[in-house]
Order: C-alpha cells, then structure tokens, then sequence
C-alpha cells in the first residue's frame, strides 16, 4: 500500500536569503572653502550709463527747471460757459389743450457753436478786433510760451488751440471755454469776445431758420400779390375801353327799359284795335296811333341792337359780348383776391409760427477775471517730462544690456 504525495499546501517552508554584510561608509568629503569676494569696482559700462543717465534725465530736468521758475511769464486764466436754447411758445390751441411751453438744449446749434469756436474764421474775427499777435507776443524773451508775431494765420490757430481750450458735455449741450493769457485783462476780453461772436453766430441761426421758415410762403404771398394786381389793372383797362363801371348794371336797364317799351307797345296796339272797330277809317286818331307804334317798335328795335339779340356773336360791340368779357374778367379778379386772402393768411400763420420758436445763447459762467496765476503749471510740466526722460532713458539702458547680453 503506497503514500499519499503531499499537497503543495502542505510543503516544507523556504529558507530565507543570506543577508550578505554592508559596504564599509566613505569617509565625508571636506568643504572647499572660496576665496573672499573683493569690493566692486566701475567699470565703463556703469560709468556710461551714469553719464547718459546725466546728460539725459538730469541735466535737462534742470534746464527745464530753470526756464520754467526763471524764464517763462505767468499765465491768466479766463473761464466762460454757455449753453444753446431753443424756447418754443405755444400757441393759444396749444394751451387750452394743456401743452405748456417747451425750452431745452439744441444739440445741432450747439454741435454748430462747437466747430466755429475751433475755426479759423473765428481767430481770424477776435484777432481782427483785439489784436492777438500783440496780446500773446508780450514776454520779451520766451521762444516757448509766447507768440512769434512773424507767424501766419495757420500759426496763430496752432496757437490758439494751445492757448483756448474747449470742453464740450454733449449731453447736456453745455460748453466751457478756458482763454489764457499773459494779462488777467486780455485773457478777460479775449473770452468776452468769444462769447458776443458766440451770441451773433446763433442769432444768425436763428434768422436764418426763421427765414426758411417764411420763404416759401412770402414767395406765395408776393406772387398772390402779382397775380391780383394784374386782374385788377386788366378790369381798369376794360372799364376805360368801354366807359363802363358794371355792365351787368347797366345790361339789367338795358333789359328793363326794352321790357317797357314792349309792354308800351302792346298798349298802343290794343288801343289801336279798338279804335279801328270803333272808328272809320279816315279818323286821325288812327295815323296818330300807328306813328306810336312804328316808334315805339324802332325803339324796340335799336334797344335789341344794343344789347346784340339777332346779331353775330362774334361782334365785340354788342352789350352781351361786353358784359361776357366783363365777367371773365371779374371771375379773375375774385380768382386772385381769394388767393390773396390765402397767401395773406398762410404768410402770418408760418411767421406767427417763426416767432414762436427762438434759439438764445445762455451763458451760465460769464467771463471771469484772475486775482493770480496758476499757469504754466510748472510743477507738473517738470514731473511729465521729468517721468518721460526717465522712461526714455531706462528703456534706451534696458535695449543696450539686451543687445550686449546676445553678443
């Protein structure tokens, strides 16, 4: 009988590795002691960018320095504000309807008023009247702050722009002018001045809206006016022609007297009739009554003559044709006083209408004198260009390191 082989499970445990000994420690290596660091010394390089740190940043700061606080003339300031307003009253239909008057800004007008305070025309005006070449030339020696009066007139308005400023608040149609000026006197007067031209540059907008407000409806008017004139003139005329004032008037006589030559006609032929039954032949009465009626019956005759009944139409000596042509003409005559009437009504309605509606400038800050100068602002013209050479100058230094450190 044979043994059973043992399971995997139940085999002899192995044997641990033999620990082999550790490697005997290197000694520590000693610290390498340097030699001591010597003092720093300038080399060109430092000594270059000292200089140009010098020539650059420091000795123009100075120069700048001492023409600002010993060269250059104080400054005045003049301040003035305006605004432009447009009031429009309303009308009497306006008012019992409950809309009361309106008055705001115009922003066209004042966009207008802008541009022309910044216009060469405008310089060209206040020059012409207070003589700004003379008032901005005063300094005797500043080649910088003053005027050359040797400039031309585009020079001067490069001057002006440096010397006037502008500030515009579009949204609330305000504008404010800043005038300096070697004089609180001059820059005073050159900002009164400024706003008188201000105020006749919009009251000639205002005309002028006016005016094109009422142009075409005097134009109407005027040719209303013409048109009347000559039916009235062509009526004169007819009337001087023919000696008549109203040939209607004058046809309705016309008509009665033919109607009573008529009703005097038939009289005269009954009376005849019954005198002829009642009578012989031979009585007088007959002849005498029948001279009436050839008579009467000629007048009957000239009177239908005149008036043109059973002549041509086309004879202009006929009452009918006068008084035909005499109507036309009065049918003219109304034609044009009627459109005269209108013309006349349209013309005061649209200036009723102009009137109503008026641009003013309002200033808000009259032109102020100056007690003291506050301008040129020495201080902070010499910390700009002091801060723009040391911007120039450090990045001249940090281009020239760069360009030396890829070499």
């Amino acid at each position: 009988m044979t043994q059973n082989a043992p399971k995997p499970s139940e085999a002899a445990p192995k044997m641990p590795a033999p620990v082999r000994p550790a490697a005997p420690l290197k000694a520590a290596a000693k610290p390498r002691i340097l030699p001591p660091v010597g003092f720093a010394t300038l080399k060109l390089r430092h000594k270059l960018v000292l200089g140009s740190f010098l020539i650059c940043v420091a000795l123009p700061t100075v120069l700048a320095a001492l023409y600002l606080w010993l060269v250059a003339d104080d400054q005045y300031a003049s301040t003035v504000g305006f605004s432009v307003r447009t009031e429009e009253a309303s009308s009497p239909l306006e008012v019992l309807g409950g809309i009361t008057d309106l008055s705001g800004s115009s922003s066209k007008d004042t966009d207008i008023l802008y541009e022309y305070l910044k216009s060469q025309k405008l310089v060209a005006e206040i020059d012409a009247e207070l003589d700004l070449r003379a008032m901005w030339s005063r300094p005797r020696f500043d080649p910088i702050f003053a005027y050359d009066t040797d400039g031309t007139i585009e020079d001067l308005l490069d001057y002006w722009r440096n010397m006037v400023k502008i500030y515009y608040d579009a949204g609330g149609g305000l504008i404010e002018v800043r005038v300096l000026a070697f004089s609180p006197e001059d820059a005073q007067k050159i900002a009164q001045a400024m706003l008188e031209k201000s105020q006749s540059m919009i009251n000639d907008l205002s005309a002028i809206a006016r005016e094109d407000a009422i142009r075409y409806s005097r134009q109407d008017l005027e040719e209303a006016v013409e048109r009347l004139k000559a039916a009235r003139q062509v009526v004169t005329q007819f009337r001087n022609r023919y000696q008549l004032v109203d040939p209607s008037i004058d046809l309705q006589s016309q008509a009665g007297l033919l109607g009573t030559l008529e009703t005097q006609l038939a009289e005269t032929l009954i009376e005849l009739d019954l005198l002829r039954i009642t009578t012989r032949d031979d009585d007088p009465r007959l002849s005498q009554l029948q001279r009436r009626v050839d008579v009467i019956r000629e007048r009957i005759a000239a009177e239908r003559q005149k008036l043109g009944i059973g002549r041509g139409l086309e004879d202009e000596s006929v009452f009918a044709t006068i008084v035909g042509e005499y109507e036309r003409l009065a049918v003219d005559r109304e034609f044009a006083e009627q459109s005269y009437t209108s013309a006349l009504a349209s013309y005061d309605s649209s200036l009723a209408e102009a009137r109503r509606k008026s641009r003013y400038l309002a200033p808000y800050i009259r032109p102020t004198l100056a007690e003291s100068s506050r301008y040129p602002q020495r201080g902070i013209q010499l910390g700009l260009m002091t801060l723009f050479l040391l911007l120039a100058w450090s990045t001249g230094v940090l281009v020239a390191y760069s360009i030396k450190d890829r070499r």
